[in-house]
């Protein structure tokens, strides 16, 4: 490795753009079309720089060699989508509250919940207010699963720190029940914490890894990036590990069409699992 890390070549060419999107796309199942050669570039520029490569072929090198599997996280650190914010798209919070709710009139003395794609924590401790905030005591056995494809991005999730800007959109009485003030901003509080668990998953490698069975799954916002047959396994996975009646949450711009495997819409974006 070079001591004085200098990137000579600034572009990358058609060919190299295609044998990167290849590896991403067979490791994570993530569809980048040639309109996101441009992004691609402009996010690896920083591995090139970290590793003293000077352009695109040997970094294709690297993620060849016998020990690229860290680098391959790195790359697909590098090229995810985090972008997310507490209580982002409200409506889907609603309708979960009401299905806890619906548990506790059940006497139900446990809740699992899949958090699919956790970016920087904002949507699993989104649920995890939501879900104590509805259940109080009533369920004792209550579990939120948070899993990303992103290292960079479960460590935030993790670390459950967040400037005050970011929880803008969090009510006061939420803030002070369930947030501490410390330098950086607001931390989570352990017993908002203490529901939850981070794991690193990608979407892409069948079968998952969990028992199950799960009362509801969020994986929004990502099924955009698979392509129809990713979609499929995807689907097909949450329906696994659902249990019957159990609720999916995709998207805003997400559906199940052509590819239900036994879910109906609740409304646009939420599915129902059908009873067994």
């Amino acid at each position: 490795m070079r001591t004085t890390p200098v990137v000579i070549q600034e572009q990358i060419n058609p060919d190299q753009y295609v044998a990167i999107r290849d590896l991403v796309y067979g490791r994570a199942g993530i569809t980048l079309g040639d309109s996101k050669q441009a992004l691609v570039q402009a996010r690896l520029a920083k591995r090139l720089r970290v590793l003293g490569l000077s352009g695109y072929d040997e970094y294709l090198e690297v993620l060849a060699g016998p020990d690229s599997d860290d680098e391959i996280v790195h790359l697909l650190d590098a090229i995810s989508t985090n972008f997310t914010s507490f209580y982002r798209d409200g409506k889907h919070f609603e309708v979960l509250a009401d299905i806890v709710k619906s548990a506790v009139d059940a006497k139900k003395r446990s809740f699992r919940l899949w958090c699919a794609a956790a970016a920087t924590g904002e949507e699993p401790y989104t649920l995890s207010m939501v879900c104590q905030d509805t259940a109080g005591t009533d369920i004792p056995d209550l579990r939120i699963l948070a899993t990303d494809i992103s290292t960079r991005a479960l460590e935030s999730c993790q670390r459950g720190i967040y400037d005050e800007q970011k929880l803008a959109s969090v009510p006061e009485l939420q803030k002070r029940k369930w947030w501490d003030r410390v330098p950086e901003g607001l931390r989570a509080k352990p017993s908002l914490r203490e529901r939850l668990s981070f794991a690193r998953l990608n979407l892409s490698e069948i079968p998952y890894p969990m028992r199950g069975p799960m009362d509801a799954i969020f994986c929004r916002n990502v099924m955009i990036y698979f392509d129809r047959e990713g979609r499929s396994r995807f689907v097909r996975e949450a329906a696994r590990l659902l249990v019957p009646g159990g609720y999916l949450f995709v998207g805003s711009s997400e559906s199940l069409s052509g590819i239900s495997e036994g879910f109906h819409a609740v409304m646009p974006s939420v599915y129902r699992k059908g009873s067994a």
